[in-house]
């Protein structure tokens, strides 16, 4: 097992970095002056050229490569000059010195995600803190209700293989699989927050935390999370009813299921005592990428809810051309997405220790 986890840390790291890579480079390329940007229209040369010399956009695509991955990374390496000190002392960086390193020091940090273009300097690890949790949430419930009703309409369409129960089953997950989530976002949001909210009391947009009518308090709203959660499930759903009915059927026809036929267990003690754990090895593997995906996925979703997640912010982000948020978005889904993979091969290991 810790062969196992030192291999897929090794992948995991040369993954990120491809990725940083690919991230910096595919955004550096874009037409158009960050520093302009930052600045809007009204800049002088000397400010546009200040403000390029203290974010060094005027140094070379290589240098600039070399100063963003030591910005990412939690160990990074600074000169002794002064301007190099100054990051910690402006609360650029947020980390301490740990030894002498060739005319600089070592600093062991937080990675620095650079700050937001259109917010006043505002971190984009800060904006990341406060949009990533809400994402998380709603992956998370859209996860739970994908699991739990997959499975159990998995296992009725197994055990009525064939009936009209098992056929309607197929038919409703494979028109969920049909069906994008921003219109299926937008439909559920018109039809149950809209045309039905008489009767549901849902909304069309809102957030699990609102502020009350005075802007003094926050409130909690579960009723805001229902919809998106449904929404960015259903997809998912139609997987794992299909996973699990074909997962099982396969299960049902091994030796150790007939001996326990023949033993005679009812169909229930079967499923729970012998078939569940077995069959849910290609669920386990295909619901991974589903919740990894979900974390981009929402971006729709959650601007449609109005949902005040790690999506939302991407989309104002790339209306304003906000790089920085857009490739510190970028790079938090990603390494979720690597160490969720890295989970996942390891709870497979420990269902199935055959693998």
């Amino acid at each position: 097992m810790l062969n196992l986890v030192l291999q897929k840390s090794a992948y995991a790291l040369l993954t990120v970095f491809g990725v940083v890579t690919v991230i910096f480079f595919l955004f550096s390329v874009l037409p158009g002056d960050p520093a302009q940007m930052m600045l809007g229209q009204n800049e002088t040369q000397a400010q546009l050229q200040q403000q390029k010399e203290k974010y060094g956009f005027d140094k070379s695509i290589g240098q600039q490569y070399l100063y963003y991955i030591n910005d990412l990374s939690p160990l990074s390496w600074h000169s002794s000059d002064i301007d190099d000190f100054t990051y910690f002392e402006d609360n650029k960086y947020t980390g301490f010195q740990v030894f002498p390193f060739l005319k600089g020091h070592i600093y062991l940090k937080t990675p620095y995600l650079r700050t937001s273009f259109q917010r006043q300097d505002q971190k984009v690890l800060d904006i990341i803190k406060q949009t990533l949790p809400n994402t998380a949430v709603l992956a998370v419930s859209s996860i739970a209700i994908a699991l739990f009703i997959g499975i159990v309409l998995g296992i009725i369409s197994a055990l009525q293989k064939d009936t009209w129960i098992d056929k309607s089953i197929q038919v409703l997950s494979t028109l969920g699989m049909s069906l994008p989530s921003f219109f299926s976002a937008i439909l559920a949001a018109w039809l149950f927050g809209f045309v039905l909210k008489e009767y549901t009391g849902l909304n069309m947009t809102g957030n699990l935390y609102e502020l009350d009518d005075f802007g003094e308090k926050e409130i909690f709203h579960f009723k805001n999370l229902i919809l998106p959660a449904v929404v960015l499930g259903i997809r998912p759903l139609a997987v794992v009813v299909q996973l699990m009915r074909s997962s099982l059927l396969e299960v049902f026809q091994q030796d150790y299921i007939r001996t326990a036929r023949a033993k005679g267990l009812n169909a229930y003690k079967i499923i729970i005592n012998h078939s569940l754990k077995n069959a849910l090895n290609p669920v386990v593997t295909a619901i991974s990428g589903w919740f990894a995906s979900m974390l981009a996925g929402a971006v729709f979703v959650e601007y449609i809810f109005g949902w005040n997640g790690l999506g939302k912010e991407i989309v104002d982000a790339l209306n304003t051309l906000d790089l920085p948020i857009i490739m510190g978005a970028v790079l938090t889904i990603a390494i979720l997405f690597i160490i969720i993979n890295i989970v996942v091969d390891i709870i497979y290991k420990l269902l199935d220790p055959r693998i």
